[in-house]
């Protein structure tokens, strides 16, 4: 089998946040009209937000979400509740606006683009459909990798290339979406291996099977992670057991971090392409707002695993980017904060006042 050492990855460099603005951040912070530190995690959040840009009143623009959607060959093994077809049928969804991801980036003013990174069917041309499909879906993992290195490489090439397209037009806050029967599954696999965690850690319900159906899809996992137990490297784990859009996200995270973007997190699926980027370079991670905490098994241990603390609490497992989205009003009341908020000097009020 042929691994990425043979075709290495070519990317962006991330350069670490510059915390010699931290003082000039806090003094900033403080000396807004309020008691210190009254703010809780807006101020934290503020301060990174404010390091990540570089400034010390930064102002976010064009907040985005890009889904990128791809099928996983072992849907065919049984392991979802949904069948393969439910991936284009839901990509058409989103591309009539009728989708739960609509309506939330309609409602808070933000720019929806929708990728096809390896649908299994073929999808028509449409307005707001990006087409950087890699193959028709990927190959079942229970029986030989998902992805060639090849392959893999070019949907994270993609995922690369599409947030540089939006960072010309002025995306400066983005997140990260996906849409792919089974792929709860491959995010399982990659957890589990990436981790070292027990795969009855990693994989729980998607998207609603009973317990008979979870202790298949584990039983289906284990022999996929024991086919292939050699296999450790990040990229050549990604390559065996992710999907296009995975990957895709994996190269948007290092591209959105090498642009200097303020990165919302959102759930399993997208926590475990960060997961594969973060093995590939830890510095993604400082550029990242994880914005929830869902309610599929494993999250929380992935949380863990990064150190993160998120904002919203909501028992979401849908995907989409649905919780990016929802997180993205207190990430943009951070910035107002710190850029509108008067301050004690300047409104005439006592520090001791407030």
């Amino acid at each position: 089998m042929s691994t990425f050492t043979d075709t290495p990855l070519q990317r962006p460099p991330i350069a670490p946040l510059d915390d010699s603005l931290r003082a000039a951040l806090q003094a900033a912070i403080d000396d807004k009209t309020k008691p210190p530190g009254s703010l809780g995690r807006l101020e934290s959040l503020a301060m990174q937000i404010g390091l990540i840009r570089g400034e010390t009143q930064p102002v976010l623009t064009r907040p985005t979400i890009i889904v990128f959607a791809g099928d996983h060959g072992v849907a065919d093994a049984g392991v979802s509740a949904f069948p393969p077809e439910v991936t284009a049928q839901m990509v058409l969804n989103f591309l009539g606006g009728g989708a739960a991801i609509n309506v939330f980036t309609r409602q808070h003013g933000m720019v929806l683009e929708v990728v096809d990174a390896g649908v299994r069917a073929p999808l028509p041309a449409a307005p707001g459909l990006v087409n950087c499909r890699v193959a028709d879906g990927t190959r079942n993992f229970v029986e030989e990798a998902a992805m060639t290195p090849a392959q893999a490489g070019a949907a994270i090439q993609a995922g690369m290339a599409r947030v540089l397209r939006h960072a010309e037009q002025g995306t400066n806050v983005i997140g990260f979406g996906e849409m792919g029967i089974a792929n709860t599954s491959a995010a399982a696999c990659l957890m589990s291996r990436l981790t070292g965690l027990p795969l009855a850690d990693c994989a729980g319900r998607g998207t609603g099977l009973d317990e008979a159906g979870v202790a298949r899809k584990r039983e289906i996992l284990e022999r996929a992670l024991a086919r292939h137990a050699e296999v450790t490297a990040p990229l050549d784990v990604l390559a065996t057991f992710g999907g296009y859009e995975i990957a895709a996200m994996t190269g948007a995270y290092l591209a959105a971090a090498a642009c200097r973007m303020v990165i919302l997190v959102d759930g399993f699926i997208a926590s475990a392409a960060l997961l594969v980027a973060a093995r590939i370079d830890p510095t993604v991670l400082q550029y990242c707002v994880f914005s929830h905490c869902s309610d599929e098994r494993g999250h929380k241990a992935l949380l863990a695993e990064f150190g993160a603390e998120p904002l919203l609490a909501l028992n979401l497992r849908l995907g989409e980017g649905t919780g990016a989205a929802l997180a993205w009003p207190l990430v943009a009341s951070a910035a107002a904060f710190l850029k509108e908020m008067a301050t004690f000097s300047g409104a005439g009020v006592s520090p001791g006042a407030a």
